[in-house]
């Protein structure tokens, strides 16, 4: 029997009961297309996080205190709490060229919380940051609206201010309307010199929801405290990081004076390439994990092809048996019912490869799906073999069947 024969007689077998056969066709384009979604899903999760990082600036160094960060904290005064403060002194010396070659950029971060009013209307403020205008290139801030303020306003503890996009809505309700306004924070008055562009949100914090302002004006109206919460470090190149940090943490033990003897470092220094890595690492194990859990799916449908096969071997037995009575080989046995699982597997592969192209087009759970090519192509070969393996056991046994036993059949 040639192979042309043979896919003619299987496609009779596949169209004498559709139902089954659709029933079977769905299960496998099911485990097929959660497949090639979930390792979408992944590998979209993974690419936002990598790009969120990425623009961050993959040279960036944020440093604080091990102890939670800067700032005053009632019944832990002390001369090692105070001791290892960072302060603006610690900002400026690592600004210093002949200390920290390797640094480009320094920006000290102070942060607090506020309502802000305008007229009638008033929006709390959850971080309202001072720092130095080094600050927004350094960690990719850009000021989408009016201007930033500079270090002359810094010196002078001009009450100016940059509002996120969230704050800026909320307060004017059209962004643009906020530049030269004047809002209050708490009860001092600030001049808004612009609105920040707007960000992806990291988490559960909205990014936008924020405010910025000379750090010697919030440490002057706002915090109430000297300490600072962190301070922000930009590398004079990517390849340049960890002589960077190198220098960042020698310049400040000796600065706080940290004795040698201790065995952990009051200072957590961030290294946002190493970030990068790690988010990367867990991103394909999710990736990995996500497609594990589809793929059991994937046997699950296969079960179905196995079980349906198992049911159209029992009721064509006669069939089988005439047909072996006239001379059919068993090999032609064999292959027509491979042939009929493997075309249930792969009509389903394909049907779910096209659910899946149409589903990665929306966004899941907040995240755009990535299509991965190689999922695609893997979860195809996949439902081939699926087909393959699950339908030999029932192609086996009506070739094994014996003409007079299948001609007994009722």
């Amino acid at each position: 029997m040639s192979p042309r024969d043979l896919m003619g007689a299987a496609l009779r077998g596949l169209t004498a009961n559709k139902l089954r056969s659709l029933l079977t066709v769905l299960g496998v384009s099911i485990g097929v297309g959660a497949v090639i979604v979930l390792v979408a899903v992944g590998n979209g999760s993974g690419k936002a996080v990598q790009q969120r990082l990425e623009a961050m600036g993959t040279n960036l160094l944020t440093v604080s205190t091990t102890g939670g960060g800067g700032g005053f904290v009632r019944g832990q005064a002390g001369p090692s709490n105070q001791q290892y403060s960072l302060t603006l002194a610690d900002a400026t010396a690592l600004a210093d060229k002949h200390l920290a070659p390797d640094v480009a950029s320094v920006a000290p971060v102070m942060t607090s919380s506020g309502t802000a009013t305008n007229g009638d209307t008033s929006y709390t403020v959850n971080q309202v940051i001072g720092t130095s205008p080094a600050y927004l290139p350094a960690t990719n801030t850009p000021v989408q609206l009016g201007q930033s303020f500079t270090q002359a306003d810094v010196d002078t503890s001009q009450r100016v201010i940059l509002l996120g996009q969230t704050a800026a809505t909320e307060l004017f309700t059209r962004p643009a309307g906020a530049v030269g306004r004047t809002i209050k924070l708490g009860a001092v008055d600030f001049t808004v010199l612009g609105v920040l562009a707007s960000k992806d949100s990291t988490g559960f914090n909205d990014p936008n929801a924020t405010a910025i302002v000379p750090i010697t004006t919030l440490r002057a109206t706002q915090a109430g405290y000297g300490a600072l919460n962190q301070i922000v470090v930009q590398a004079a190149d990517k390849d340049r990081v960890d002589l960077a940090q190198a220098e960042v943490t020698q310049l400040l033990t000796a600065r706080h004076q940290v004795p040698a003897t201790e065995t952990t470092s009051p200072f957590r220094i961030t290294n946002s390439a190493q970030i990068l890595q790690t988010s990367q690492d867990t991103a394909a194990t999710f990736t990995a994990l996500l497609a594990t859990v589809a793929a059991i799916s994937l046997v699950v449908g296969g079960i179905g092809v196995t079980n349906i096969m198992l049911v159209t071997v029992t009721e064509r037995t006669r069939e089988i048996g005439i047909r072996k009575a006239l001379g059919a080989r068993r090999r032609t046995i064999l292959g027509q019912f491979l042939i009929e699982a493997t075309l249930l597997s792969l009509i389903g592969g394909a049907v779910g490869v096209g659910a899946a192209l149409i589903i990665t087009r929306f966004q899941l759970a907040g995240v755009q799906p990535a299509l991965v090519p190689s999922s695609i192509g893997l979860a195809l070969g996949v439902s081939a073999a699926v087909g393959l393996f699950f339908g030999s056991m029932p192609a086996h046994r009506a070739a094994g069947l014996r003409p007079i036993d299948a001609l007994r059949h009722e």
